[in-house]
């Protein structure tokens, strides 16, 4: 299965008063066709910043783009002149953000603002574009969509809300669709109504997708890989059963210790992580996570292990994979969620 897209080696920094942020700092990754990949980390790990690079959203005036490549159907798009991304955005990259009442225009109808973008990005016959949007608000699952055509965004529940973000992204077709924290300001049974209804999309229209988030629950429930990124850096990437299953990296046992287990029927304390990401202005030429990690060794403060790989499919950058790393006891079973 070819690539659809493929990131590599992506630095990403900001310019700020007290100096350079370098938010994202040689990030690794590729979506097949038709494929869900999720990237999980904790707020400040540069999820979005990576996102946002790849849609061209970054803020020019603060943001540099210090090196890397992101190829997307094998064109390099880094590059590309606004108007050349323009072309891409909404067309062949959809993207659903997390807050639904900042994406959409309050003074605007939801029907005529689904029509832009169509009018925008397709030569779809102008007679024809309102039956397209009454038909996409009926896909996501929206009911009456007639009436709905005619509401503005604030007639409308959250959950309505994003599945009309939902029906926006899908409006051209796109090969593929960002999902920013999509679920984030939903209650937990509207998230889940919006995860299924991804999925269900996902499978009956063959789109890739790429969901960025901080909850594994979410993880387990849409994506088939995921990428773990930790202050700017990804460090480690698998299957979901490989990731849920067989972790290889501190980190990621502690997110998978974090999340609250249903199965042994007892009450339990959450697991947290002890300590805070390290400061971004001056990141550590070791592994990040080393100050927070119980494991950490004298090599794992002076230098950044390469991708070490695990399986055809799932690479962790951890020392204690390393074959010269001395063996420790239960680091498996302490990263599984059972």
């Amino acid at each position: 299965m070819t690539r659809l897209l493929d990131v590599k080696d992506l630095r990403v920094s900001f310019k700020t008063y007290g100096g350079e942020v370098k938010a994202v700092r040689g990030v690794d990754f590729h979506i097949k066709q038709g494929e869900v990949l999720a990237i999980v980390g904790e707020s400040g790990c540069g999820k979005s910043v990576t996102a946002q690079t790849i849609m061209g959203l970054l803020p020019k005036r603060v943001s540099m783009i210090k090196g890397g490549n992101v190829s997307f159907e094998g064109k390099e798009i880094l590059g590309l002149s606004k108007k050349e991304m323009q072309k891409i955005k909404g067309s062949k990259i959809g993207l659903i953000s997390q807050d639904p009442m900042t994406s959409l225009n309050p003074t605007m109808k939801i029907g005529k603002q689904i029509a832009e973008t169509i009018k925008k990005h397709t030569d779809l016959p102008k007679h024809k574009v309102n039956n397209r949007v009454t038909e996409l608000l009926s896909l996501v699952g929206i009911p009456n969509p007639e009436k709905r055509f005619s509401q503005y965004p604030h007639e409308l529940s959250g959950g309505m809300r994003q599945r009309v973000l939902i029906a926006m992204a899908l409006s051209c077709e796109p090969r593929l669709i960002i999902a920013d924290e999509p679920t984030t300001a939903l209650d937990v049974t509207i998230q889940a109504q919006i995860l299924d209804l991804l999925k269900d999309l996902q499978q009956r229209l063959g789109t890739s997708i790429l969901i960025i988030t901080h909850d594994l629950g979410v993880v387990a429930e849409i994506a088939q890989r995921v990428s773990v990124m930790y202050a700017g850096v990804v460090i480690e990437n698998g299957t979901v059963e490989e990731i849920f299953e067989n972790p290889k990296h501190p980190y990621t046992w502690g997110l998978l210790n974090s999340i609250p287990k249903y199965s042994s029927g007892e009450k339990e304390r959450l697991i947290p992580i002890e300590g805070s990401p390290p400061d971004l202005f001056a990141p550590p030429k070791g592994c990040p996570f080393a100050p927070r990690c119980e494991y950490a060794m004298e090599i794992c403060v002076q230098e950044m292990p390469d991708a070490l790989e695990v399986s055809s499919s799932h690479h962790a950058r951890c020392w204690l994979n390393d074959p010269r790393a001395p063996e420790v006891e239960g680091l498996v079973a302490a990263g599984r969620n059972d």
